[in-house]
């Protein structure tokens, strides 16, 4: 039967019109007749269905006493069909007005949205719930979770990232208390296109199918979480409808610390059911009208620093914020009980409280875009790799003097990376005990005890590794070079008069091979970082590596790669950095990104260097190759081959490479941008051509007071290093290099001076 043939034959309505209207469970329909306007839904008919309209009957009921529109019941219908499902047909007053999507959002009107919600909110509490208590729908917060096997149908994994680290963070947050949280029926999608407005202000609200008795606070997320969208200043429209609501029905401090959370799981529900949908339903333009500006605010909301927006929400409804304890304090009592040569970056320093991929967010409320924590190499509090240790924690954590799947599984996926004559691999804590094993196999396998070295390399913090460290053993009290370190000139193109077309590479390997002739025989390892961090950021010439690992091996030694910093794609072009060279060293000393901030380092090498290992006495680590170790930095290989971290690696960091140099172009104390991938070093040099150490701590720290962190490094400290998360974008590259832009254009004259 035809719609108006319906409406005729139940309802006895002459129809001038009939308009479909899209929506979630039902068929909707704007009725035009010469008695005024309706809506009718159509529904299938089931106990669920009978139980909510049931209750639908009794909200509007009680909403009747408040000046304000509801769609109000004229009439209701049930259908027995023969061949099909039964129907429910039921006919609302269709409401005037123009929805809060059409409208300006003045602070007057958005003031009048909360105090609406508390009103109706006040009404809707005094209404049983029972009939629909235990209804479970997937737009109803208290069961966001369930929107986790929607997650996949998000076609990019840099989003699907984003909306998994907002359902780690409901865990965190939400679940542990949510039997705590005030519970009520309400009308749980107070969305802009739902409510309605007349003269400033707003006049009703449409649509209650998604009502559910549910967290009280929930009616807030939703609602304000859609003010919010298309805002240059969220949390400001947020707060005028929290005041209003606040004003008519007093909320609590903990509901208001978990809006944050709230506002976060609102959107990952909103986009993980568009993308659902938009596989079910493509063309529908209805399931997907808030899908771009509810991206555009997750990806916002991520920037924003949850104890900004949480102080904000308090702020709103009169409660005092939440206060930490005050950086200065706290730097008096890490002198108190840690030794001063734990150093703390900038000359102001940061009182850290959590992260999120390229994000970090301070104490005070702000947000630090992270431009050089490279350890965290897949991002902050990566979901994937969390949980990975949350659960093997859980279950198991030992050593490796048993058999467990963890170590097995890990061992062969990151052996996949290497050539096939790298091998074995050995597991320890860190890079420096991983530098540390790497020397010891080294001299245990050649038989010989001198180490080649590059000036101003770092190898760890163990006494070996700082005694092969040039840039730890010749600094003020490092002792000095030890008689069997062979310390060969940095190679270095910039400053050098020479191009990196192989002639570079010639020149300096023959000054080192000058160096080792007199320690013919004599040298058991050549270690060397493929780009030399701490001397500033420093590529190795083309053609380098290949000469000195042919004497190296020649004379009975083997050659160690440093992969510490720059290995696990940073450098985007190749997962390790001596792929870049052409060559294949004998030990790979691994550590910092590979469990993303968890301790773990390795050693991978031949066959050949780890037998004739065995001979000596057994090696062990207590807690290398853990079973927690293993399963995070498996977690780690798969988030950087499933969001093709690598690629993005290269893109990135030739798009911001491009930026750099274009300012290099523009101010002439950028003196050399170098490096590959999002592994990048920018020389600072005063007019004269002198090292720019104070110019370079200059912008470091007023890039720190920007809110975008970088450090610096090289022989002088005049290189800005730039080693960010590897989900840092192009959009983190624009802000970056705004910054830096706006820096040297307003103190250029000054900058300029500085020695």
């Amino acid at each position: 039967m035809d719609i108006p043939a319906l409406l005729k034959s139940h309802f006895k309505l002459e129809i001038q019109e009939v308009v479909p209207l899209e929506g979630y469970g039902s068929s909707n329909y704007r009725v035009d007749t010469g008695n005024g306007q309706f809506v009718l839904k159509r529904y299938r008919d089931d106990d669920d269905r009978r139980r909510l309209l049931e209750t639908e009957s009794r909200v509007l009921k009680e909403l009747n006493g408040l000046k304000f529109d509801f769609p109000d019941e004229v009439d209701t219908v049930f259908l027995q069909n023969k061949n099909a499902d039964n129907e429910v047909l039921r006919l609302h007053r269709y409401l005037q007005g123009e929805f809060l999507a059409q409208v300006s959002h003045t602070t007057a009107l958005l003031h009048s949205f909360g105090r609406f919600l508390g009103q109706m909110d006040r009404k809707m509490a005094k209404v049983d719930a029972h009939k629909i208590g235990a209804r479970e729908i997937s737009w109803d917060l208290r069961y966001f979770l369930r929107n986790q096997e929607l997650q996949s149908c998000i076609p990019a994994p840099e989003d699907q990232r984003i909306v998994d680290y907002f359902f780690l963070q409901y865990e965190e947050h939400i679940s542990p208390i949510r039997y705590k949280l005030r519970k009520s029926l309400i009308h749980n999608d107070a969305n802009d296109w739902n409510v309605l407005t007349r003269d400033g202000k707003v006049s009703g609200i449409i649509d209650f199918g998604d009502m559910c008795y549910s967290w009280l606070i929930n009616e807030l997320g939703v609602a304000i979480t859609y003010v919010m969208m298309g805002k240059e200043e969220p949390l400001e429209a947020a707060m005028a409808v929290i005041q209003g609501y606040h004003g008519v029905y007093p909320l609590e401090e903990q509901e208001l610390d978990l809006l944050y959370y709230l506002v976060g799981a609102r959107l990952c529900t909103s986009v993980c059911n568009s993308a659902y949908s938009k596989l079910q339903i493509p063309d529908s333009s209805y399931i997907t009208i808030s899908e771009k500006p509810a991206w555009s605010l997750l990806r916002k909301w991520l920037s924003i620093n949850p104890i900004k927006a949480t102080n904000k929400f308090r702020e709103a409804a009169g409660f005092k914020p939440i206060k930490y304890p005050e950086a200065r304090k706290q730097k008096k009592r890490r002198n108190e009980v840690l030794s001063k040569s734990l150093s703390l970056s900038y000359t102001d320093p940061i009182q850290m409280y959590r992260s999120a991929f390229q994000y970090m967010y301070d104490t005070e409320g702000n947000t630090y875009l992270d431009a050089y924590n490279n350890i965290m190499i897949v991002g902050h509090c990566h979901p994937s790799v969390v949980r990975a240790g949350q659960r093997t924690m859980a279950r198991l954590n030992t050593n490796t003097r048993y058999l467990y799947e963890e170590i097995l599984s890990y061992s062969e996926r990151l052996l996949e990376t290497f050539p096939r004559e790298l091998s074995k691999v050995f597991l320890v804590n860190s890079g420096s005990a991983a530098s540390d094993l790497a020397l010891r196999l080294a001299k245990s396998h050649a038989a010989k005890e001198k180490i080649a070295v590059l000036e101003h390399g770092y190898h760890g913090n163990t006494q070996i590794g700082i005694r092969v460290s040039h840039y730890k053993y010749a600094a003020d009290g490092g002792g000095g070079k030890d008689p069997n370190v062979i310390q060969l000139p940095l190679p270095q193109v910039y400053g050098s008069n020479l191009t990196d077309d192989g002639t570079a590479g010639t020149y300096f390997a023959n000054e080192a091979l000058r160096l080792l002739a007199p320690e013919e025989h004599k040298v058991a390892a050549f270690i060397a970082e493929p780009i030399v961090g701490c001397g500033g950021q420093v590529p190795l010439p083309k053609g380098y590596l290949r000469t000195i690992y042919r004497e190296i091996r020649k004379q009975g030694g083997v050659c160690i790669s440093d992969e510490t910093q720059v290995g696990f794609g940073r450098l985007g072009e190749h997962f390790w950095g001596f792929e870049v060279y052409g060559v294949v060293p004998d030990l790979v000393v691994l550590g910092k990104p590979m469990g993303n901030g968890h301790p773990i380092g390795a050693v991978v090498t031949t066959e050949a260097i780890a037998r004739s290992f065995e001979s000596g006495p057994e090696f062990f680590s207590s807690f290398g190759g853990n079973p927690v170790s293993c399963a995070i930095a498996e977690a780690v290989l798969e988030v950087i081959q499933h969001e093709g971290l690598q690629e993005h690696a290269r893109m990135v960091g030739d798009y911001l490479t491009n930026r750099l140099l274009a300012l290099q172009k523009e101010f002439p104390v950028i003196a050399d941008v170098r490096g590959s991938g999002l592994f990048l070093g920018v020389e600072i040099r005063t007019s004269d051509g002198s090292p720019g150490t104070e110019i370079a701590k200059e912008i470091k720290n007023q890039l720190r007071h920007m809110h975008i962190l970088v450090s610096t490094d090289g022989p002088y400290d005049q290189v800005l290093k730039i080693k960010p998360p590897l989900t840092f974008a192009n959009r983190d590259a624009d802000q970056l290099c705004r910054a830096i832009k706006v820096i040297l254009e307003q103190d250029n004259s000054d900058l300029a001076k500085k020695k």
